[in-house]
């Protein structure tokens, strides 16, 4: 389970230093290619991954009438993706219809939802970047789904932005993208990354300082290590 203590420290870390504390422990394709925030607010969107998988459509089993089956995949994800959960969903990086509209958008943001993934498109684009859940996709794409991607699968493992999702990792996005890392390294993660970022932090106060990076970045100096350790105790990092 994602605990508060560890979704607090993901909100204040950079999808970039999540991806050094991952590329560290060997996993290298973590990030999400292609994939960027309709318009980022300033919080990170962190939260479980409930996920949706789209294959090709076929024609004669995608009509519009599906939409009248409750139990039509895409409405029954919506209904289920539990509260503080993001839904990521993989539309094979194909975002030449969308995957989902501000209407499906708007519900997950009212039940709770910590935010939507796709490596595909939104259509109403506009509208769904104004609510307050956190949304990413590749691009707009206004024709809807059913022209291209035929929904199929709930909760299963999937590829978004050729990035391995499984149901229950955790996901984290920032300004710049979506990362998401294993569950069972979640916690781990998010201790190494709070620690990263107070070292960045410092380093940047001395780099604007005039400061060489030689020696400071990494701290190979012994100066930097205590200069480090003296700036921690100053701003309680």
């Amino acid at each position: 389970m994602l605990t508060d203590a560890t979704r607090e420290k993901l909100k204040h870390v950079s999808t970039a230093t999540l991806a050094t504390a991952l590329f560290k422990r060997g996993l290298r394709r973590q990030y999400l290619q292609d994939v960027h925030p309709l318009r980022f607010k300033g919080d990170n969107m962190v939260g479980p991954a409930y996920t949706l998988r789209y294959m090709p459509a076929r024609e004669d089993l995608n009509p519009i009438s599906v939409f009248q089956d409750r139990a039509h995949p895409q409405r029954k994800a919506v209904e289920e993706c539990p509260p503080g959960a993001v839904m990521v969903i993989d539309s094979r990086r194909d975002a030449r219809a969308a995957s989902a509209g501000s209407i499906l958008v708007t519900r997950l943001m009212v039940r709770g939802c910590a935010g939507i993934v796709t490596d595909g498109g939104f259509r109403d684009s506009p509208e769904i970047a104004d609510l307050a859940l956190p949304s990413y996709h590749h691009r707009p794409s206004a024709p809807t789904n059913l022209t291209i991607h035929q929904a199929i699968d709930i909760n299963v493992p999937i590829g978004c932005g050729d990035a391995p999702v499984f149901p229950g990792d955790i996901v984290v996005g920032d300004g710049e993208g979506v990362i998401v890392i294993p569950a069972h390294l979640a916690d781990e993660i998010a201790d190494e990354a709070t620690e990263m970022t107070a070292f960045e932090d410092f380093v940047t106060e001395k780099v604007r300082e005039g400061r060489s990076i030689l020696g400071l970045y990494p701290p190979t100096d012994e100066q930097s290590k205590i200069d480090f350790a003296d700036w921690r105790a100053r701003t309680g990092r």
